[in-house]
């Protein structure tokens, strides 16, 4: 093992996750869905936390263990608003959802194009907003995310590494080049203030300015 790797390791096992996360991340393997990690997961803990989040929208539902990440750092009256094409994939979360004991008038998942539901949520309505679906689509993401967040809150998006392939001039595909303008796109946005955290795949932070 490398240096790099070992120091990547021990940063993605610094917050062991707990049976129910385990559980939740092999039903999402399982489901083709692959969930983000325990350090990008650990991340959406924090943000919800410190900015003591109470209405969070999530774009792409997965198996539930971002939702289960995003729902630990929100206050008890918190409500997540997760989207998803897939029913399994909210039949999933929602099994997960009940495995940590959490009320279902906590959550409220929305099944259909991501692109078809953001227009209907209401703008500046949300402290943070999480992106984790189809990968040619986050540029479009974008735009809604941040017309939906209240000045201070945070859009973040999974996988902007995309497996290194972001640096590698050759890689011309259709989710790499996403990847390289959503990137682009935050960084030229003058409503926000960005980082990429190097956790797990890649995430991509950005707070909308007052």
């Amino acid at each position: 093992m490398t240096a790099e790797s070992a120091l990547r390791e021990y940063v993605e096992q610094y917050l062991p996750e707990d049976d129910v996360h385990l559980a939740a991340r092999a039903r999402g393997q399982q489901l083709g869905c692959v969930p983000i990690g325990a350090g990008g997961g650990a991340a959406l803990r924090f943000l919800a936390t410190a900015l003591q989040a109470r209405a969070v929208v999530e774009i792409g539902t997965g198996a539930g263990t971002s939702g289960l990440y995003l729902l630990a750092g929100m206050p008890a009256s918190g409500i997540l608003t997760s989207i998803d094409v897939a029913p399994e994939h909210q039949r999933a979360a929602r099994e997960a959802y009940a495995a940590a004991g959490i009320s279902p008038s906590r959550t409220r998942l929305i099944m259909g194009q991501a692109l078809d539901v953001l227009p209907r949520l209401t703008d500046a309505a949300y402290d943070l907003v999480f992106v984790d679906a189809y990968k040619p689509e986050y540029p479009q993401y974008l735009e809604h995310g941040v017309r939906m967040l209240r000045p201070g809150g945070v859009i973040a998006f999974d996988n902007v590494l995309w497996h290194g392939a972001v640096v590698d001039p050759s890689k011309r595909d259709e989710s790499t080049q996403a990847m390289r303008d959503i990137a682009r796109l935050v960084k030229e946005d003058d409503r926000l203030v960005p980082v990429i955290l190097p956790l797990g795949d890649g995430l991509l932070v950005a707070a909308r300015r007052p």
